[in-house]
Parts: structure tokens; sequence; C-alpha cells
């Protein structure tokens, strides 16, 4: 008899998450379990201890983003695995997904069988990690010198959202001395000079989402 592998699909769009479960339910060794339309409800029906895998996507509108979702769910005993399924491959969007404790990396536009082997190296505890994704992280490996911490990526984000150093200081409770040599440390890095700059060169690189 073959070990079924009991998946969670956790998406606000219900049309992806019914295109999911036509791709999955192919697969003789997949169980759809639960879905969840918010983050919130994925981890609520992660915490019922009959799931293997969440596929999880990144953002879900208002409240609970899909990263934080995953370190709570990661933070509960016998928690399933995390498989991150979204449409952004941005540094900021990886460096999340990854510091919360996901398995693996994959993108909506990945065909049907590289989800399923996915799901089955996610199932097993291996990484699973689209290809964009693993050379992302390799060049960040390669080129430490130009790759930006979260809490940089986190204020230059807010940078490009147009919020002055005051307003980063009370959203990412900082000082603005501190968001003072954040943005210092970024334009070293980036080798650029200014804020809109800055935010031109991270986006143009996939630093920052588009």
């Amino acid at each position: 008899m073959t070990t079924q592998i009991r998946l969670l699909l956790a998406d606000d769009h219900p049309i992806v998450r019914r295109g999911l479960r036509a791709v999955l339910e192919t697969e003789p060794d997949f169980t759809i379990v639960a879905e969840a339309a918010t983050a919130e409800q994925a981890v609520s029906a992660a915490a019922a201890g009959d799931v293997d895998v969440v596929l999880m996507d990144l953002q879900f509108g208002d409240g609970m983003s899909g990263d934080q979702a995953t370190a709570a769910i990661l933070a509960q005993p016998g928690a399933p695995r995390v498989l991150v399924l979204t449409t952004y491959d941005s540094d900021a969007d990886i460096i999340a997904a990854v510091e919360a404790g996901a398995t693996g990396y994959l993108l909506k536009d990945a065909p049907p069988d590289e989800l399923g082997a996915a799901v089955r190296a996610a199932a097993a505890g291996r990484s699973a990690l689209a290809p964009t994704v693993a050379a992302r992280l390799m060049n960040r490996m390669r080129s430490p010198s130009v790759a930006l911490s979260r809490r940089e990526i986190e204020v230059l984000d807010l940078v490009g959202q147009g919020l002055s150093n005051h307003d980063i200081s009370k959203r990412l409770y900082l000082s603005q001395a501190t968001v003072k040599s954040h943005l210092v440390h970024i334009y070293a890095k980036l080798g650029v000079d200014s804020r809109t700059a800055a935010v031109a060169l991270a986006t143009e690189h996939g630093i920052l989402r588009r």
C-alpha cells in the first residue's frame, strides 16, 4: 500500500487552490486533507496534527503573512513541513521564508512533475528549491559583500514605499540613528549614494519585489 502524504493547501485565491488540488490529486500518494484561505486558518489547520506538508503562499492580504504563518506552524510540536509556493522570488521573500524555517521554496509556474517532486522531498525533510531561488541563494553566498541582511532589506523596502527615516524607525521599533546606520551600510554594499538609486538597483536585481 502506498504511503500517503497528507497536504494542506494555504492560499487566499480559491482558483489557485482549485488548480493545485486538480494537479496534486492526480498523484496516487497525495491526499489533500484541508484548505486554508488565510494564514491564520493555515496555522489552525496545521495544529490539528493530520498534515504532513503545508503548501504555503506568502501573501494573504491583510493579517498574518505566509512567512509568519510558517514560523508559527513550525513552533508547534510535531509540526508538518512547510513548502512555500508563491509567485515571488525576491531576496526579501526568500530570506523571510528560509528564516521562518520553510523546507522548500517553489514558484507557482513550476511544472506538475517538479511540484510533485518538491512535495515528496519536503515530506522526507529534504530541501526543495526552485532553480531561480537556489541560484539567488548561491549568489548571496558567493557575494556576501553585496548581500543585504534581512533588516537592511526591511529598511530599504520601507524606503521604497516612501517612508521617512522617522517613519521607518517607528515601524521597525528602531532609533533613527540605527535606521541611518542601516542606510549607510546599504549604500556601501550597493555602491550608490541615494535612497532612490538604492531602491532602483535593489529592485532591478531582485532584492526587492517589483
